[in-house]
């Protein structure tokens, strides 16, 4: 009964992400690309199809941080740059492996130098959530998988200008990294917030919401950023990263008090929203 019960959970959540992905996807197309500036030469990439980026002009040369997920998308971000440079694009920095992020690599020209953490290029290889294989085995492709990893901090210097790059730990997946840009205390960190929406915690890239809740915690500690930026949500503050953390816990408590009571995974998923289901479910994977 109860492997029954978990391949229907199993379904629903592909169901729900596939949803979810789609319902980013739709509202992304139908708002043009947009250079929001933040300082001088730090943007941040709205629009086109995927997540939220970013964008850091050099005196001669371009950094971008993801990728978006079309050739179209691609194509008008780099009109946009255009209109504001003539540098080249020299780096682009993967937050993480999801697709909306990354798969749009492919799209830019072969001399920039692509830059993640070691899990993240590990998780390029990782099978898809429904078992299909990952598109970057393709040997066409291998220009556009990140070249350059590393395992806590790396700093990037474009120009005379140093951007770092930090790893706080597991969060949202195994490979998510934060771009700093200390001059204008503003952190770009991928998915590792969402706010519309319950948070994501891909448990099959080796996401785990505890673990989440100690990075981002990690981060503010570390950091003095006040603005950050991220794939799906608003500019957010300090403020609103330390409530998101506070969120999570209720919902670890909430959970670890129902499991006590004895209550099965089915019954503590009727406590919650159905939009939280998937959140819960990883929640209860990280306490098993």
């Amino acid at each position: 009964m109860l492997k029954k019960f978990n391949k229907i959970l199993v379904l629903f959540i592909v169901v729900f992400y596939v949803s979810l992905s789609l319902s980013f996807a739709k509202e992304r197309k139908i708002k043009p690309v947009e250079l929001k500036k933040i300082s001088k030469n730090l943007y941040e990439i709205l629009g086109g199809q995927g997540a939220q980026g970013g964008l850091y002009i050099g005196d001669n040369g371009v950094l971008v941080i993801d990728a978006k997920m079309t050739k179209n998308s691609v194509d008008a971000v780099i009109k946009k740059i255009k209109e504001l440079t003539d540098n080249p694009i020299k780096y682009l920095i993967n937050t993480h492996s999801d697709s909306d992020h990354v798969r749009g690599n492919q799209y830019f020209p072969k001399t920039v130098t692509f830059i993640a953490h070691n899990n993240c290029r590990k998780d390029f290889f990782h099978a898809k959530r429904n078992g299909e294989p990952s598109i970057w085995s393709k040997p066409d492709l291998v220009p556009f998988i990140p070249s350059i990893t590393f395992k806590n901090k790396m700093n990037i210097y474009l120009d005379s200008r140093k951007i770092e790059l930090w790893y706080f730990g597991i969060g949202h997946t195994a490979g998510d990294i934060v771009v700093y840009f200390s001059e204008e205390k503003t952190a770009f960190i991928g998915d590792q917030i969402f706010l519309e929406i319950p948070q994501l915690i891909h448990s099959y890239k080796g996401g785990n919401s505890f673990e989440h809740v100690k990075t981002l915690t990690n981060m503010l500690k570390t950091l003095d950023a006040e603005k950050f930026c991220s794939g799906h949500s608003k500019i957010a503050d300090r403020k609103t990263i330390k409530n998101h953390i506070d969120q999570m816990r209720k919902y670890q408590q909430k959970v670890k008090t129902l499991i006590k009571k004895g209550k099965t995974l089915e019954e503590i998923l009727k406590e919650f929203k159905e939009n939280e289901a998937r959140l819960i479910n990883a929640i209860y994977k990280d306490l098993e």
